[in-house]
């Protein structure tokens, strides 16, 4: 039915023949700007419904969005645009807005009614940015058939249908944000979008809009577990809450159910391949990742010669699906991505007789804030260019709010304050990149090829940290 409402945003509603209008009158005003199908488009918006309207209009051309984060500062912004080249620019952010022409969000839209060519689905969709451990950020590179089949495996993890109530408060430049957002659409289900994560709002909104799903990242859950009137609130629509982008915390999951009632599930994914496994709905298997969801294979090799392991045993876990990325840019990152058509995730791990899936270490050495993948090189060159700092490294520890924190060693050759280092990453680079702890150490371990030893330096300071 197109007369019932699908997206809210504050007081407003819309329904889905509303939404299509608008996503027709963005179009053409796309359109008439010169997008075309194969073209790219960069697209920095906060959580909104034009967010919502533009995604679907640049799709429905057949071109690509290119999702720009509002955190990012000016030279992260120029870093994703010199990457991928988008032709033309849509959003509310002023960084953005600085780099290239920008069609605003706030600029009013002519709804209208329109029919589209189909779009190819080995074109590309959607370019989100996971950073690795040598440089910048890559952009991660999906089709749309790819993205399609990403979100018929999100539908079938949650069991979503039309009769679902979701609240949606995760940065919709992260490819969680974004799936959620069109696996909602997609099954017809209701969701409120919020601008930013407010735990009082949030569980307001699940009283009066009788919200069904929701979803957490580590913050949310610690807001929940510590709220201190939780109790007050009937959270009784709730089927479960949904834990991504970091292992549950299986004390702070305990202590919201304690006092709410409320069912935890968690899911396991990666920008470069969105949905590989899940927990029962029903609450059990928290203490794992999940079994891979139907359309998904797991494997786990040998971290020695990448042979693969029988059950049980301990080592890199792959994953093969169709909804993995097509590549990276820049295209020479890709090759060792793959493994003869696995996608190799960086995580150590072993599957269990049963298909669960344990995950016990990071392979790679990126750090995950919050969900959001930091490359430790991206500080590091930051730092690196103060006067004061002669050798950095930065690596990342278990953090019960965030997943892992930032920590930077650094040696330094005179003397410089913590807070002056942590604030001069502040300016340059997104706030979740920001290093909570500053380390002076005398020197840097380093093997003789000149890779830093994180391993090494985590262990001798942990205690400090």
């Amino acid at each position: 039915m197109t007369d019932v409402p699908v997206l809210a945003f504050d007081d407003r509603q819309y329904t889905r023949a509303e939404l299509d209008a608008l996503i027709s009158g963005m179009a053409t005003a796309l359109e008439h700007r010169g997008v075309r199908a194969g073209g790219r488009v960069a697209l920095g918006s906060s959580n909104r419904p034009e967010f919502v309207v533009a995604v679907h209009a640049i799709w429905a051309l057949g071109a690509a969005v290119v999702l720009v984060s509002t955190a990012w500062k000016r030279a992260e912004v120029e870093h994703a645009l010199a990457l991928t080249a988008p032709t033309h620019a849509v959003g509310d952010s002023p960084v953005l807005a600085e780099s290239m022409p920008m069609l605003h969000l706030d600029e009013p839209v002519t709804p209208g009614r329109r029919e589209f060519a189909p779009v190819d689905p080995a074109a590309d969709a959607v370019f989100v940015f996971s950073s690795g451990t040598t440089g910048m950020p890559k952009a991660v590179r999906h089709t749309h058939g790819a993205f399609a089949t990403a979100i018929t495996h999100w539908r079938a993890a949650l069991a979503l249908s039309s009769s679902d109530r979701l609240q949606i408060m995760t940065p919709p430049s992260h490819i969680l944000g974004l799936l959620n957002i069109a696996t909602a659409l997609d099954a017809g289900a209701w969701v409120r979008l919020h601008p930013r994560f407010d735990v009082e709002k949030m569980l307001r909104h699940v009283e009066s809009d009788r919200i069904t799903i929701e979803m957490a990242v580590a913050p949310i859950a610690l807001a929940l577990a510590a709220h201190p009137s939780l109790e007050s609130y009937d959270l009784s629509s709730l089927r479960y809450v949904m834990w991504c982008a970091t292992p549950v915390t299986q004390s702070v999951a305990a202590e919201v159910t304690r006092r709410s009632g409320v069912r935890w599930a968690s899911a396991y994914g990666a920008s470069e391949l969105p949905v590989i496994a899940c927990t029962a709905l029903d609450g059990s298997h928290l203490d794992t990742v999940g079994r891979a969801v139907p359309g998904v294979e797991i494997r786990v090799v040998s971290l020695d010669d990448g042979r693969p392991l029988a059950a049980n045993a301990s080592g890199e876990v792959q994953v093969r699906s169709a909804s993995a990325m097509a590549g990276y840019l820049p295209e020479e990152a890709t090759g060792d991505a793959f493994d003869d058509g696995w996608y190799r995730t960086g995580d150590v791990g072993h599957l269990d007789d049963e298909g669960w899936l344990r995950i016990t270490d990071r392979a790679k050495e990126m750090i995950k804030v919050r969900g959001f993948q930091v490359a430790p090189a991206e500080i590091e060159a930051v730092l690196h260019g103060h006067p004061a700092v002669a050798d950095c490294a930065v690596f990342g520890v278990p953090d019960h709010a965030d997943g892992e924190a930032i920590v930077a060693a650094v040696a330094c050759r005179s003397g410089v304050a913590a807070e002056e280092l942590i604030g001069l990453v502040a300016d340059r680079l997104a706030t979740y990149k920001r290093p909570s702890h500053v380390v002076f150490v005398p020197e840097i371990p380093r093997l003789p090829s000149g890779k830093v030893l994180r391993r090494v330096l985590k262990e001798r300071l942990w205690t400090s940290v």
